[in-house]
């Protein structure tokens, strides 16, 4: 949090072990005798529950592990999972961490030694509640990726960790969706500007709806959106979709879950993958042309399905999301037009910091100035200031429309949520004449979330549940088409059919399930494999 100083002492208490991950021992051999006399003691060692329980990398690179994104550097691991080419010793990727889960029951567990008279009760039970969250959606993300994994409620000795069995995926997410409806009531609607980061009433119902919806319970899905759509809650849209991301527009109205950083203290170094060699970045992370191909025309139909769209110029005529989320042949970005086909380009695809693909993502970085020589960054996208978005206020209404298609529970409400989403870019509503049953409503908020939220890092998770991974990750990646950019005016002349090819994927069943990490196994001889790995 960006207000919220996480004390020296907190940080040292919370020293991870070097042999287990789940062990940050010694826990309670720091401080506990001198740590827990006041309401800010307790405040204090909260604050470190907060570092890192979510970070901005998830958020930029998750896409990778998915259709939308591609990885040009092997070393950074995610090509390594998109591929199919996983294994236990090399997973590519890596979330396998209970760190954030230790400090939050090191927390839980010495709370209550806080004298009753020097501490709110509300405010303590509240404190408990954003512990309590923070715990439950690092067990949803291992739940979600790894299956059945070790559970504890408790803070716990090196001993104990090394000997943890596994819990069933189910007791996992039941156990996740508990802690959140049970702590919800003790969170408040709103904070404080000087409170702004912690967790609040809307965000323990957020990540509850997405719990459900990724797992199936659709009933549960649809009361626990609906409860997000009215009062005291008064979410909505931020006007302007390629606005929502910049810095100064941070924890707008439509923000209910984020990772936020402080530049210099706690900053955010990630933003450089993002952006194109031109403007000193390293383009780690290329939306491919799957992604593009995406995004429908102005008229509200696919590309395949609208006769006006010409292949020659792709990028004409489109939802006015690709133009706000990708920086695409011809765009204007930072006083120039944007050249990945010209040999001469410092962009030029396959060169050295340039996208493979052709293609940036332009979220959270509209524009480079915003972090020059402001409060938000010194102009070093290595260092900045960016707050991240979790879960947004569209994600909600496109939950919500989902989880009343696979209902079957199809009504005017679920057209009405997607058109929200649609019409704060002006496309084109839809109808239940365009789109009348339960498989082309799937098909549209299939894509809708798609386009919505593209490089926001939820894509794989969505593929992962809907089971079309094996369909989307297997095949060759494709890149923009040849062609030339007129860099006095944006003009693209582009040649039909002749899409680069950047790599090719492969995706199995197994991969549904991402391998726990052998050295977790080494260490710990009472943890079973995925199966496959």
């Amino acid at each position: 949090m960006k207000k919220i100083t996480i004390f020296l002492f907190a940080a040292a208490v919370f020293s991870s072990c070097k042999k287990d991950i789940l062990n940050t021992a010694p826990l309670d051999a720091y401080s506990n005798s001198t740590l827990w006399k006041s309401q800010n003691d307790a405040l204090a060692a909260l604050n470190g529950c907060y570092s890192a329980w979510e970070v901005g990398d998830n958020v930029v690179y998750d896409d990778c592990i998915s259709d939308n994104a591609y990885d040009q550097f092997p070393w950074e691991g995610y090509e390594t999972f998109a591929s199919g080419l996983a294994t236990a010793s090399d997973p590519g990727v890596n979330k396998y961490s209970y760190t954030t889960i230790q400090r939050c029951n090191w927390f839980l567990d010495n709370i209550d030694n806080v004298p009753a008279t020097k501490i709110d009760a509300t405010i303590k039970e509240r404190m408990k509640a954003e512990a309590r969250f923070l715990r439950a959606y690092k067990y949803f993300v291992l739940g979600q990726n790894y299956g059945d994994v070790p559970f504890v409620e408790h803070a716990i000795t090196p001993t104990e960790a090394n000997s943890i069995k596994q819990k069933p995926k189910a007791d996992i997410i039941n156990f996740v969706l508990s802690e959140l409806n049970t702590i919800a009531p003790s969170l408040p609607v709103s904070y404080t500007s000087s409170d702004i980061g912690r967790i609040t009433r809307g965000a323990a119902l957020a990540l509850k709806a997405r719990v459900e919806l990724f797992n199936g319970k659709y009933s549960d899905c649809i009361a626990t959106t609906q409860q997000l759509m009215k009062s005291p809650f008064s979410y909505s849209l931020y006007p302007n979709y390629s606005e929502m991301f910049r810095p100064q527009n941070a924890n707008n109205q439509e923000v209910i879950l984020d990772a936020q950083y402080l530049l210099n203290t706690n900053s955010a170094w990630v933003l450089i993958v993002l952006a194109p060699n031109s403007s000193g970045g390293w383009s780690s992370v290329a939306p491919t042309q799957s992604l593009i191909d995406a995004y429908e025309t102005i008229n509200g139909k696919t590309i395949q399905n609208d006769p006006s769209y010409d292949p020659a110029q792709p990028y004409k005529n489109r939802d006015p999301r690709m133009e706000a989320s990708i920086i695409r042949p011809g765009s204007m970005y930072m006083g120039n037009y944007f050249d990945p086909l010209s040999s001469n380009s410092s962009d030029v695809r396959g060169g050295n910091n340039a996208s493979p693909t052709g293609y940036n993502f332009r979220k959270y970085i509209e524009n480079l100035d915003d972090f020059n020589g402001t409060s938000y960054g010194a102009g070093d996208l290595s260092n900045t200031g960016q707050t991240f978005i979790v879960i947004r206020y569209a994600e909600v209404l496109l939950t919500y429309a989902e989880a009343k298609i696979e209902a079957n529970q199809i009504d005017q409400s679920v057209y009405d949520a997607i058109n929200t989403v649609r019409s704060r870019v002006h496309m084109p509503s839809v109808t239940s004449a365009m789109y009348p049953d339960q498989a082309s409503l799937r098909t549209l908020v299939r894509r809708e979330r798609r386009v919505e939220l593209a490089g926001e890092g939820l894509r794989w998770y969505d593929i992962q549940r809907w089971k079309t991974a094996a369909t989307v990750l297997t095949g060759d990646v494709y890149g923009c088409q040849d062609g030339t950019v007129n860099t006095s005016n944006g003009a693209v002349t582009l040649v039909p059919n002749t899409n680069i090819n950047i790599g090719n994927r492969a995706f199995v069943d197994k991969n549904y399930l991402w391998p726990i990490p052998q050295k977790e196994i080494d260490i710990n001889k009472n943890l079973k494999q995925n199966n496959g790995y």
